[in-house]
């Protein structure tokens, strides 16, 4: 079936297009053409990918735990289908090497079974730093092992794509470009490590900074730290563009130094797609609340944000213009992953996911292989 869209700029992965019609035949976008006529007529806004969420610890009320399996992992992803994204990759936060094996084994299971949404894992510990913990239970903190190591390279060649989030203090150089050549896409954060300690990390392979700002050392004159690095490199980092993990002024600083590479991630909970006010994760209980998730003694935990609402704030209160906003929810993490080919923008041959922002930025409209959802 061929649909013509027109009525709305459309956002390629790359620029805006205006005055343009997109064509999709049978689900896949065949071209960028100029408006004649219309089978879906916009009444303003933009068309642009679905977006790439690569920090997602739950959605649909289910936290990605020692409980998973691809059902459960399936429901995370379509909860998050329908809030915009073309794919995300389920984020496993610190805890015990069993769960960690049943999570790797759960989303092996899903990527067999081709769940929709479904992009790879992401693990977000155990080897980080307590100093910089977050709400990362303490407990289970620890230093990568040989064993690990094995588990990890054994995991990334059964899925789609595998993030590691790690400290360089809990592990050595060595694991971390044995982990790169694997194809993992090794992350930096909850770290309390130096420059020098970051960069030397970076030269052995790590390509990338967890939730930038947040959990890490911060930059200081003489000491810049972790934050400095990042600012100070080409390596890709994450975003929770919320206001509250991260202030605006701060949001402007990070694009002034870094006007490629950063992303936005949702590093949102099990509450997405919910009214729920309350979950337990790990034992312990976290609150939603006007905007902020914490647990009892008031830490933040993961943030209560959608891509649309950080896209929002990136343009209007950061200053980003809207290609460079865009591009950090869906090309520029396709491209970290390794998924430019098949995501994260709208030319042909490409799957027509995609979604409509109003002049708000707020989302309005879902198509799923060019199916409205």
């Amino acid at each position: 079936m061929r649909q013509i869209f027109a009525g709305a700029q459309i956002f390629d992965g790359t620029r805006l297009h205006s005055g343009k019609a997109l064509v999709v035949d049978d689900g896949v976008v065949t071209g960028i053409e100029d408006a004649t006529h219309a089978d879906v007529m916009l009444d303003g806004g933009l068309i642009a990918p679905a977006f790439i969420d690569l920090q997602v610890n739950g959605g649909g009320g289910i936290m990605l735990d020692d409980q998973a399996d691809a059902g459960r992992i399936a429901v995370i992803c379509a909860t998050h289908i329908l809030q915009g994204c073309a794919g995300v990759m389920p984020t496993l936060i610190t805890d015990t090497p069993e769960a960690t094996a049943n999570v790797i084994a759960a989303c092996a299971t899903a990527a067999q079974a081709n769940v929709p949404g479904f992009l790879g894992l992401h693990l977000e510990g155990p080897h980080l730093d307590l100093s910089r913990k977050g709400a990362h239970d303490p407990a289970l903190i620890r230093p990568m092992t040989q064993a690990d190591l094995t588990q990890l390279i054994d995991a990334a060649g059964q899925l789609p794509a595998l993030m590691v989030t790690l400290s360089p203090k809990a592990v050595t150089n060595a694991q971390i470009s044995a982990l790169a050549k694997a194809g993992i896409v090794v992350s930096l954060g909850h770290t309390d490590c130096s420059y020098e300690e970051a960069r030397s990390a970076m030269d052995a392979g790590a390509g990338c900074a967890t939730h930038l700002f947040n959990a890490m050392s911060q930059l200081q004159s003489r000491a810049p730290g972790m934050v400095g690095a990042v600012l100070d490199c080409d390596v890709a980092a994450g975003l929770i563009a919320d206001g509250i993990h991260v202030s605006v002024a701060a949001l402007r600083i990070a694009v002034a130094a870094r006007p490629n590479g950063l992303f936005l991630v949702s590093d949102c909970m099990g509450f997405a797609g919910t009214e729920l006010t309350e979950l337990v994760l790990g034992g312990r209980r976290i609150t939603r609340h006007a905007g902020r998730l914490t647990l009892d003694d008031g830490a933040l935990a993961g943030a209560d944000l959608r891509l649309d609402a950080a896209l929002a704030l990136m343009v209007r209160r950061v200053g980003v213009s809207p290609e460079a906003a865009l591009a950090m929810a869906t090309s520029t993490p396709a491209a970290l992953i390794g998924m430019s080919a098949r995501l994260g923008h709208l030319v042909p041959g490409r799957r027509a996911d995609m979604v409509r922002l109003n002049s708000d930025w707020g989302l309005t409209n879902v198509w799923w292989g060019g199916v409205a959802l």
